[in-house]
């Protein structure tokens, strides 16, 4: 069951300032395309709820506004407010949709796209917000990938995600980012959201290695990544890996206000989720290219 829970300020509380700032900002400064990724989609679920209520409220966005539209939100039966998934509507048998009568519809299609497109033109009093994500028969969130978000489903939508009407923003869930086409991708701001349901944020194996590397000069890349290689030999490198994004994590609460160092600590996560999914799927990809690899885009980019 898909539910509301504000406690969304506790569990994200940098990217809820970011969003609330931008928000109630005269300007209104937040992009109309967002794409959040990371292993916990129930917390990206709940940011973008969040961010549809900010939206729409017709206060000042208090947590515990008792608007209508707020209430709307709460309940999850706010007309502008949808949810797209797989799920949604009739399954369709027209060629143009790639369905499966046996489980049910497989993707998010073309006729989806169509409805939404055709909603749109149909003006509105209200913020319309779409979240884009995947759930199960039982209402377990899933997150995007290429096939229940195809790229011919995408396509049919680009444009509007492009130039979209005033007063709509879109938001895609996903566990990565190279899961969403690149089309999508670049028309969107992306934010990397950390998982909730992991225990422990320690970084006391790498802080030492780590601190402070983007201050470090391009003559030390050898010396990094020699530093990394002998801690992943030493230790689970998904652990250490781990221990770094943690890391990354902590000092962006510092430098929220710094955009351009922000958005190279976003790109940095990436990278080295890219190096932990490199070791964990290919098994006989060398540990020291992994880690040289990655000590270069850390320290170079």
């Amino acid at each position: 069951m898909l539910c509301y829970d504000n406690s969304v300020y506790e569990k994200s509380p940098d990217l809820m300032k970011y969003f609330t700032s931008g928000i109630w900002n005269e300007n209104k400064n937040i992009s109309h395309c967002l794409l959040f990724w990371g292993a916990d989609i129930d917390i990206q679920y709940q940011i973008a709820l969040e961010i549809a209520r900010l939206l729409n409220c017709n206060n000042s966005g208090e947590i515990d506004c008792d608007c209508l539209n707020c209430r709307w939100i709460r309940e999850q039966t706010h007309p502008a407010v949808r949810v797209i998934t797989r799920l949604d509507g009739e399954t369709s048998s027209t060629s143009d949709d790639e369905d499966d009568s046996t489980s049910g519809k497989k993707n998010i299609s073309i006729a989806q796209a169509r409805a939404i497109t055709a909603e749109l033109a149909i003006s509105s009093d209200y913020h319309r917000v779409f979240i884009f994500c995947d759930r199960d028969e039982d209402g377990n969130l899933l997150p995007l990938n290429q096939l229940n978000f195809p790229e011919v489903t995408s396509n049919a939508l680009l444009k509007t995600f492009e130039e979209p009407p005033s007063n709509t923003t879109f938001i895609f869930l996903t566990k990565d980012k190279t899961d969403v086409i690149s089309t999508v991708v670049s028309r969107a701001q992306s934010f990397f959201v950390p998982a909730n349901n992991v225990s422990n944020f320690s970084y006391d194996t790498v802080k030492d290695f780590i601190s402070e590397y983007w201050t470090m000069e391009r003559n030390q890349v050898l010396e990094f990544a020699d530093n990394l290689l002998e801690l992943t030999s030493n230790n689970d490198p998904k652990q250490i890996f781990c221990e770094i994004q943690n890391y990354i994590f902590d000092i962006m609460k510092s430098n929220n206000d710094n955009k351009a160092l922000y958005y190279r600590f976003m790109q940095d996560i990436k990278y080295v989720e890219d190096a932990k999914r490199q070791v964990s799927l290919t098994p006989s990809m060398q540990l020291n290219t992994v880690c040289e690899n990655l000590s270069y885009k850390l320290l170079l980019h």
